[in-house]
């Protein structure tokens, strides 16, 4: 059974950093997209972050841009999105998701993904 299972959440203050990692089981991830979105209480699920299969293609959405950087390592099968200069209104619940595209750019959207982790909680917070 493929699944994308991500780690790396937590509690971190103002200012600070967590490095998040999506990692697969049972897919090979070197042919797919990864989208990271998260969700706060009470709000829809948003585009953060996405990532083309070879890696040479990425976007970020306006809130995050300059501070958080999407990476990944198709040998060790891992996405990861490092979060730097963290703020109280990143606190959310990330979740990634990955959708079977190669050579294409990647689409930061909910719709266009169609296997999803369980999501991470990430609380950043003095």
């Amino acid at each position: 059974q493929s699944q994308l299972v991500e780690s790396g959440g937590g509690l971190v203050q103002p200012g600070g950093s967590l490095r998040l990692s999506c990692a697969a089981s049972g897919l090979s991830l070197d042919y797919y997209a990864i989208g990271w979105f998260r969700q706060a209480p009470g709000l829809e699920r948003e585009e953060v972050s996405c990532i083309s299969s070879s890696g040479a293609s990425t976007k970020y959405a306006d809130s995050v841009k300059g501070r958080f950087t999407v990476s990944r390592d198709n040998t060790k099968k891992v996405v990861y999105l490092q979060m730097n200069s963290l703020k109280a209104e990143d606190t959310a619940v990330y979740y990634c998701a990955g959708r079977r595209a190669v050579g294409v750019q990647p689409v930061c959207a909910r719709y266009w993904y169609d296997n999803w982790g369980q999501g991470t909680q990430v609380t950043v917070s003095s």
